[in-house]
């Protein structure tokens, strides 16, 4: 099947329009992970490499599963609101979306080991838990001052080939973005404890995307003589697909307060099926008087009264995306029954992203290598007890993949939350944390056009029951 780029075709001569995500963006986003977990995983920042007993840690360490000492479950809900301000040539616009869903649901089985070996215990787990939410949208209105939809040497926009009708003067611009879905994961891991020294573990997981977006892009243009031109293009872009990937880590008791943990998550390899709508060059027509057609590019002109619009090709496309793997150290010093203080620090070198057949990726799996580098993220974590309540807080800190990017374009965060031990079985967990990062979006791909800016803020609470047995 013939590979289309995911910058749709228009007409002609016309500039592209890169309205929708292209390849490596799309790389990047399903390489992320949005730090969802249990109540208390996200109120100390999901710095859990070296602690365990938690279910959302075992896609950290897996290690932390043996952590655990009796049977258990866990079941998490997640409210998220995220404000997003795009700014492009002066004009803002204040965007705000949230969305409420279940996020996380694990167990644990515990079996004791009642011999005379060294390994105490075997720990059986699983894991479903909310990787990343697409659930979004946002607008951007402005003039760069630069249209695109100049003319077209073929049509003119009008019934008048003759004449020289240039709509070279932009009025405005406007984008809106609509993105919904989920990448989520179900984990299996399996742990072991050896005496009081060393915690043992592996997990293997099974990831799905389900991403959908819908990219519409307007501009209003004149000729400086009274002639008008209002130019449509709606895209839509749908990815799903499955994936596989596996971890190992340790942790470590040298002695009884401090604990060290080491652990790898390999790539996930998915296998992905895309549907785009992107135009067909060749069905261009002028006599339909209709304004609008769902899912096509469409230019009108006040001098002439039909239009032009042209029939959009579904493209059904199958291929494959190898994500980074991720190599996690961790500290955690543990104050008796008072409290504890965690420290995580991951890389990952997001340069060895590949998309796959190569042969059909070559210009993209270059871009990948040249435009992205490795990251580094940090997690600090702290609880303390106090009676029957636990008071928590966290700090994350990531770094952002593309090259380019600046200092406003890392991902900071803080957060804090409180768990409840309502009985000596039945915990209750609760969670805010914040987010806040720079991000940009070229949506008209010309290099004289400077991309929107959008600064995002991201609030979430987060509530989780916790049942042991």
């Amino acid at each position: 099947m013939k590979k289309y780029s995911l910058f749709i075709l228009l007409i002609s001569t016309l500039v592209l329009k890169a309205q929708s995500l292209s390849y490596v963006d799309q790389a990047v986003l399903f390489s992320s992970d949005d730090n969802y977990g249990t109540a208390r995983f996200t109120a100390m920042g999901g710095a859990f490499g070296a602690l365990g007993g938690d279910m959302t840690a075992v896609d950290t360490n897996p290690a932390g599963l043996a952590i655990f000492n009796s049977t258990g479950f866990s079941s998490t809900i997640s409210y998220r609101e995220t404000n997003t301000k795009s700014t492009f040539y002066g004009s803002s616009i204040n965007n705000s979306d949230d969305d409420f869903r279940f996020s996380q649901i694990g167990g644990t089985v515990v079996i004791p080991n009642h011999g005379n070996s060294d390994f105490k215990k075997i720990t059986l787990g699983f894991n479903y838990n909310l990787i990343k939410d697409y659930n979004n949208s946002y607008a951007v209105q402005g003039n760069s001052g630069i249209a695109t939809f100049i003319d077209d040497p073929n049509l003119n926009f009008d019934d008048n080939e003759t004449n020289d009708v240039f709509y070279r003067n932009a009025d405005e611009q406007f984008f809106s973005n609509y993105t919904s879905g989920i990448n989520d994961r179900f984990s299996f891991s399996i742990a072991t404890q050896y005496k009081d020294l060393l915690f043992l573990g592996v997990s293997m997981s099974f990831q799905n995307i389900d991403f959908f977006q819908n990219a519409y892009y307007e501009e209003l243009n004149n000729d400086g003589n009274g002639n008008l031109l209002d130019a449509f293009n709606n895209q839509f872009l749908t990815t799903y697909g499955n994936g596989f990937n596996f971890g190992f880590g340790a942790i470590l008791k040298p002695y009884q307060n401090l604990r060290i943990g080491i652990s790898y998550q390999s790539p996930i390899w998915y296998d992905l099926t895309e549907r785009f709508i992107i135009t067909d060059p060749d069905s261009i027509y002028t006599d339909t008087p209709y304004p609008w057609i769902d899912g096509e590019l469409d230019v009108i002109v006040s001098n002439n009264e039909n239009g032009f619009f042209n029939e959009t090709i579904p493209n059904f496309y199958d291929y494959s995306l190898n994500t980074p793997g991720k190599l996690t150290g961790s500290l955690a010093y543990i104050f008796g029954q008072n409290g504890l203080i965690s420290f995580d620090y991951t890389y990952r070198d997001f340069s060895n992203t590949k998309l796959k057949p190569s042969s059909f990726f070559i210009d993209e799996n270059n871009d990948l290598n040249k435009n992205l580098n490795g990251t580094s993220s940090f997690k600090i974590g702290t609880e303390w007890r106090v009676k029957n309540f636990s008071l928590r807080g966290g700090y994350q800190f990531t770094e952002n993949p593309y090259k380019k990017a600046n200092s406003s374009n890392n991902t900071t965060g803080y957060s804090f939350g409180l768990g409840v031990k309502l009985s000596r079985t039945i915990n209750f967990d609760f969670a805010f944390d914040n987010t806040t990062y720079a991000d940009s979006y070229a949506f008209v791909d010309n290099q004289n056009v400077a991309p929107a800016k959008l600064d995002i803020d991201l609030n979430r609470f987060t509530s989780t029951l916790v049942i042991s047995f």
